[in-house]
């Protein structure tokens, strides 16, 4: 039976003694650290760590004590910190329109044991993937969406949200633009799959503006949620190299395959407390 883990995330004004403060605080508390990685972002001074580490006798820890024994570390160093428990899944709904392919994708894997996490409902302004959430046994939540309704939805959606204790928002393919509001309430735990790779076309048919200007690459991106549309900070992308006899149908369907890997990518890299929000940017330990 594999020892129960545990994810320590630090990040703090970048200055001298940081590893050493926590890889000894660790050691002291009679933990073994079997991963770490650390990045000092330069350009704003900024110190990142993500440590996996499991108690020396592979039995579940007291995790509020080595949390409180913590604190005097992180105050030493003014650090933004967290700890996970790894056996506790994320907690993750999932919002939808009428493309399946993302849902699908993350269904399976799931299914599959790639996805470590507990889908809390899937929310949708439409009926159509209602019998693919529900051949799961999963909550699907109708929110039809019109512009009289918007808010009063926003509102049901925060409300089911806090409810089922969700940690994540997936947007997989919802097509519906999310108000500064709710932008707000969501910022750092709603992922969006974007159908292009950003910057890119915007408006209505990208793929068949990117047939028009006879691109190369087309691509999909995976970024976090905020008021800025499609501007927050990227998590994943993915690209295909294409020619001049892919048709826009042909487009659209490698779109598709390009967009599952890249969401999958970003929800798992989530889901594994391997993202930091950086400013404007994600720093990202895979």
């Amino acid at each position: 039976m594999q020892a129960r883990a545990y994810i320590l995330k630090v990040s703090c004004p970048a200055t001298s003694g940081i590893v050493a403060a926590v890889t000894s605080y660790l050691a002291e508390s009679a933990c073994y650290i079997g991963e770490m990685s650390q990045f000092d972002d330069e350009t704003n001074g900024t110190f990142f760590m993500r440590a996996v580490f499991r108690f020396n006798d592979g039995q579940p820890g007291d995790l509020a004590q080595l949390k409180a024994g913590f604190e005097d570390v992180a105050v030493r160093f003014s650090m933004h910190w967290e700890l996970f428990d790894n056996s506790q899944p994320m907690r993750v709904l999932l919002m939808v329109s009428k493309f399946d392919h993302c849902l699908s994708d993350l269904l399976y894997r799931h299914n599959k044991g790639e996805m470590d996490m507990t889908i809390t409902a899937v929310v949708s302004n439409h009926l159509d993937l209602r019998p693919m959430a529900e051949r799961e046994g999963i909550r699907f939540i109708y929110l039809p969406v019109t512009a009289e309704t918007k808010a009063k939805q926003e509102a049901e959606l925060m409300r089911i949200v806090e409810d089922t204790h969700t940690d994540l928002v997936v947007l997989a393919r919802y097509m519906q633009i999310l108000s500064d509001e709710l932008c707000q309430q969501l910022s750092g735990r709603a992922i969006n799959i974007h159908h292009s790779f950003l910057p890119g076309f915007k408006g209505a048919k990208p793929y068949h503006q990117a047939y028009t200007r006879g691109v190369k690459l087309i691509g999909a991106t995976a970024h976090y949620v905020t008021s800025d549309l499609d501007e927050g900070p990227i998590i994943e992308q993915e690209v295909q190299r294409v020619d001049h006899a892919y048709l826009p149908e042909d487009l659209v369907a490698v779109g598709r395959d390009t967009e599952t890997v890249a969401l999958s990518k970003a929800v798992k890299y989530h889901l594994q407390h391997r993202v930091f929000l950086n400013h404007d940017r994600t720093v990202i330990f895979r």
